[in-house]
């Protein structure tokens, strides 16, 4: 039997703003991806989310971002690594205390948004996130872009990686993710999210926007916070992978 991890980016609320149906949504996902205030969320949403992630066994993982709250971290900045590695050590360490206060343990680290995409075809911003995972716990998994530079980072780093695919996102030819400033980036439909979810799961490939067929290996999939039916979305996908004799578990540490 197939096992592969569903994650899930949460905890992006902030102050008096709510996004996301968190409660819901952990019901159905093995990893959970929290964010660290840089892109969204604040204080009290990261812990009240680690510890709603803790009750249900749901792996704890930190989603560091780009300092960008007003463009939810989806912004490219011009950043060196130095800063890349800081602003990852920093908000790793963030999370990891509030997993520590609940009695859990981090056990991921997953870069938000702009970030993520940099570092999956900028090598030196790659190798800054990678030590910063490493310096602060060799343990941790650190999830990227299927076939991207910062696996290859992770991998030279000593790390664990698990190579992530999308289930609502379009992809291209290469392998990259379409950007959302363009037209169907996003894959609104249910039905169409789960089709391309299973494809990817048991067949290893998807359907890039112009119809060439993409290999993919993945050791986990996304399911993003942020839809207005993420909750929907993700039982759904559950559903549907497990029909089709996936199992769905957490990565293992050091795998």
């Amino acid at each position: 039997m197939r096992t592969l991890d569903l994650n899930c980016d949460m905890g992006e609320s902030y102050g008096a703003w709510h996004m996301g149906q968190d409660e819901a949504v952990l019901a159905h996902v093995s990893s959970a991806n929290i964010a660290c205030g840089f892109h969204a969320g604040d204080p009290d949403t990261m812990r009240r989310t680690v510890a709603a992630a803790a009750r249900r066994g749901v792996a704890i993982g930190a989603h560091p971002s780009l300092p960008d709250l007003q463009g939810f971290g989806r912004r490219a900045m011009a950043i060196a690594p130095d800063e890349a590695y800081a602003l990852t050590l920093y908000q790793t360490g963030a999370l990891a205390a509030f997993a520590r206060a609940a009695g859990a343990r981090l056990h991921h680290v997953k870069p938000h948004g702009a970030l993520y995409n940099m570092a999956a075809k900028d090598r030196a911003l790659a190798d800054a996130i990678a030590a910063a995972v490493r310096d602060f716990d060799a343990g941790l998994v650190l999830v990227g872009l299927a076939g991207s530079a910062l696996l290859e980072a992770g991998r030279a780093a000593g790390l664990a990686v698990a190579r992530e695919a999308f289930a609502d996102r379009r992809y291209r030819a290469d392998g990259s993710l379409t950007p959302r400033s363009e037209a169907g980036a996003v894959i609104d439909d249910v039905d169409a999210a789960v089709a391309q979810a299973l494809s990817i799961a048991t067949r290893g490939e998807a359907l890039a926007g112009d119809g060439a067929r993409v290999a993919i290996e993945a050791d986990t999939l996304c399911v993003h916070g942020d839809r207005a039916d993420a909750a929907t979305f993700a039982r759904r996908l559950r559903e549907a992978l497990e029909s089709a004799g996936v199992r769905i578990a957490a990565l293992g540490r050091g795998a």
